[in-house]
Order: C-alpha cells, then structure tokens, then sequence
C-alpha cells in the first residue's frame, strides 16, 4: 500500500519510480530517500528518464529475459498487451522468454508478478512500463484520478482477481495503474 501522500494516479506513478530510483541508487528500497524522491519528482525538480536514455541503457543489458533472466526461447513482448491497446513503440517492448510472455498472457506486468514480486521487476521493465501507463492514464484523462474516487476506475478493470486477493479492493495500489487497459 502507498503512503497516505499519494492521493492519485499520477501520485502512484511517481511514488512507484521514486522507488525504482531508490533500486537503482542504493540497490534497495528506502522509503525515506523514496519520500524525497516522490517530492522531487513531483515538483518537477527531477523528471523520469526519457526514451532515448533508457533505449541506449537497453543496449547494454545482456540479451536474456526481463522477467527471470532466461537466454533462450526470447520474443519480443509488450509490456501492455496489445490485445489490450499497447503498441509497437520501442517504450512498450522487451525481450522476454516464451515461458514468461505465455505465462503472462494479457495481463499486467503488477498483477502477474504480485505484491511481493512486484518491487524487484527489472529496472528497465519498470521504467519503461511506469512511463507507458503514465501516457496512457494521461491520454485516458484518468492521471489525476483522486484516491478517494479510485473505486469509479473498478467496474471496466480486469484487475478484481488480484485485488480480492491483495486485500485492496476499492484502494489506490499499483493494480489500478494498469486499469487502463
């Protein structure tokens, strides 16, 4: 569950990278560098890396599977299915292994991994996928959907399963980044 600071879908957005931020400086999660984090992303103070940052930090990655790290049997995946309106762009691909992209099927990259996998996903993954649901959300006018009224975004979202199963029906969690799809 979020801190009681984020009070929307953008507030998700950004308190999810300032975690992979944290991941990626300190190699773990620490929430008060998050917090700080969060605050400067949000005041615009610091920006998500951009597209051609993170496509030239691509090219350096071993050519394996984000997901479990896997050489062989690699497709290229989309990290919002396209069965459920993502694209082709460079933004919403990475290589993944045929177990891995069948396994996941249509669904969510959160939702697939769960709650406790959820926050060691690949930085290159998490990056590119926060980005992809932050367009989204913002194309779809949801991004500064309150918390308070996140419930309006459940009746058309495919996440209820794991909701019921996280204990966070009706709350503001990273599962309802990925009700716009």
């Amino acid at each position: 569950m979020p801190p009681k600071y984020v009070k929307s879908i953008r507030d998700e957005i950004l308190y999810e990278y300032a975690k992979l931020i944290s991941r990626s400086a300190l190699n773990e999660i620490n929430y008060r560098f998050v917090s700080d984090r969060f605050k400067a992303l949000k005041s615009g103070d610091i920006s998500m890396s951009g597209t051609i940052r993170e496509w030239q930090k691509e090219q350096e990655f071993p050519k394996e599977c984000v997901f479990c790290g896997a050489a062989a049997d690699l497709e290229t995946d989309h990290l919002i299915p396209r069965s459920r309106g993502g694209g082709d762009s460079p933004g919403n691909l990475v290589l993944s292994c045929r177990k891995c992209n069948s396994s996941r099927g249509d669904r969510g990259v959160f939702a697939w991994l769960g709650l406790k996998k959820k926050d060691a996903v690949h930085r290159l993954v998490a990056g590119k996928y926060l980005k992809e649901l932050f367009d989204l959300h913002e194309r779809q006018g949801t991004l500064d959907l309150a918390a308070h009224s996140i419930s309006t975004l459940c009746p058309t979202c495919g996440n209820a399963p794991e909701c019921g199963s996280w204990g966070t029906a009706g709350e503001l969690t990273c599962l309802c980044l990925e009700s716009g799809f």
